[in-house]
């Protein structure tokens, strides 16, 4: 399904975003907070739009997707952008990532938990790539809680969307799709639970676009050993 819309993704995006998308992107990166010296990596990375303004913050980025042919327009993009030296991009599946553990010092994942079949599978092997004192940021889509927002919020996610996606992309079925995964997904703080119960810790979120979209952040826990040595 992803690699039938790839080629319109990023359009479609922007479109049925009202152009906020990147925005909360930034948003996304400023709470990983990378620094210079960190290799990062990107869970279901797409097209590559959250995983090039990582890879302006960080020493490099691994960009994962499940989808080869986003994969090949991230790369051409990682590219155009002259970041195609600091990062990398894999197809591979978020259940089973092909990284030894504690390989990077963050991740973030844009618009992908809700796609994963497991997702308490896919926490935790986020946590076993991830470096003791490592912090997760998640963004995804979630159901708005004020009830007059909900009341514009699903006539547009269940019917306006579908068709507006359907001609931006040629595929309303992906968006059809799109519509039911976001009804679906846990509430916000389900989703904290789900990561705590995986092993992260300090787990907070914010609510962003009138609480249609929210950023999970969390952490692993430096091990006591480390913690003594750094002390």
């Amino acid at each position: 399904m992803f690699g039938r819309i790839a080629k319109r993704y990023d359009l479609g995006n922007r479109v049925i975003s009202l152009g906020r998308d990147q925005a909360w992107r930034r948003q996304t990166v400023a709470k990983l907070a990378p620094t210079a010296k960190d290799d990062l990596l990107d869970i279901g990375a797409g097209t590559g739009d959250l995983t090039l303004l990582m890879a302006k913050e960080a020493r490099s980025v691994t960009a994962l997707d499940f989808s080869h042919p986003m994969v090949v327009i991230g790369q051409r993009k990682a590219t155009e952008a002259g970041l195609a030296r600091k990062v990398s991009f894999v197809t591979g599946d978020a259940l089973h990532l092909p990284f030894p553990d504690e390989s990077f010092e963050g991740i973030a994942t844009a618009f992908t938990v809700r796609n994963l079949a497991k997702m308490e599978q896919g926490f935790a092997e986020m946590r076993r790539v991830l470096k003791p004192g490592g912090r997760l940021v998640c963004l995804e889509f979630t159901n708005p809680r004020s009830r007059i927002i909900r009341f514009f919020y699903r006539p547009y996610l269940h019917h306006i969307l579908p068709v507006l996606g359907g001609i931006l992309t040629g595929d309303g079925a992906a968006y059809r799709y799109l519509a039911r995964s976001i009804s679906a997904f846990p509430s916000v703080e389900s989703l904290a639970e789900a990561m705590r119960a995986t092993g992260f810790a300090r787990v907070e979120w914010t609510t962003i676009n009138l609480g249609t979209v929210a950023i999970h952040a969390a952490h692993k826990e430096a091990s006591p050993v480390a913690m003594r040595a750094a002390a």
